[in-house]
């Protein structure tokens, strides 16, 4: 009974104090088997994308909860981009977890039991001064270690090896999008959680990746930066997670780690 508990049973408020977002694409037959069933890749052309989210939250709380209530802490999270169709016919842009990574632990543990994130307990070091953003984090498995230095202060723009052809092109995979798509495997169904976000206005930045972890396992399909977003100081609301039940027929094996 421990799935039902996953569905993000609880409407959830923040505030996002900083908001940065890597972009890299590969291949999209590197990133299709990551998918679970009922999920489509959401790319353009020969590519798909694998987001890296990095945001310091402030006053995490149930909605409905006073301020004084909630938590601060930083979070980490790897996506990919996918699409999903109800139902009723309805196709939905959204974003399937990888992995999470927190440095408070409480966190960790009631994101665990809440949501299918995937959290595990970081080390993390985030700095913003002298028109920069850095965030390191250290991971007890090695596997999401990461270094980033964001340059707030500079005009900001695509990457030099971006497959995106502009800036309006590269707004469609800066995350977050309006849903996160959960696989329940005990019921063969997704759960969708749409998040609500308020004066949603990242500008691109010019970042220093010095470590990224992650990506090693993917090193055989070439990923490459494809953008760098930033945005500070907005609102955010997650919604209580919806069950939406799967065909039967569906195919139910994908690789659920990389």
């Amino acid at each position: 009974m421990m799935h039902l508990l996953k569905r993000h049973p609880i409407p959830i408020v923040a505030w996002f104090e900083d908001s940065l977002v890597l972009t890299y694409a590969l291949p999209r037959e590197r990133l299709r088997p990551l998918l679970p069933p009922g999920l489509e890749l959401d790319g353009q052309r020969e590519f798909g994308f694998l987001a890296v989210a990095l945001v310091q939250t402030r006053r995490l709380r149930p909605a409905g909860f006073p301020a004084i209530c909630g938590q601060d802490f930083f979070l980490s999270g790897y996506r990919v981009f996918a699409r999903f169709t109800t139902r009723t016919g309805r196709r939905l842009r959204g974003l399937r977890i990888l992995r999470s990574d927190t440095n408070h632990r409480w966190m960790a543990c009631a994101g665990n039991r809440l949501t299918h994130y995937n959290y595990q307990l970081a080390k993390v070091r985030a700095r913003k001064a002298f028109g920069q953003f850095e965030v390191e984090i250290s991971t007890s498995d090695g596997c999401a270690n990461l270094h980033v230095i964001a340059r707030l202060a500079e005009r900001g723009g695509l990457p030099s090896s971006s497959p995106f052809r502009n800036a309006r092109e590269a707004r469609l995979f800066a995350g977050p999008l309006p849903f996160t798509f959960d696989y329940e495997p005990e019921t063969h169904s997704m759960i969708l959680i749409e998040g609500v976000r308020e004066q949603w206005r990242p500008e691109l930045v010019n970042v220093d990746v010095l470590q990224n972890s992650f990506l090693e396992p993917f090193a055989d399909a070439n990923p490459v930066l494809a953008s760098a977003f930033y945005v500070g100081e907005i609102p955010y609301r997650w919604k209580r997670g919806v069950r939406e039940p799967l065909n039967v027929h569906e195919c139910t094996g994908f690789a659920q780690l990389i």
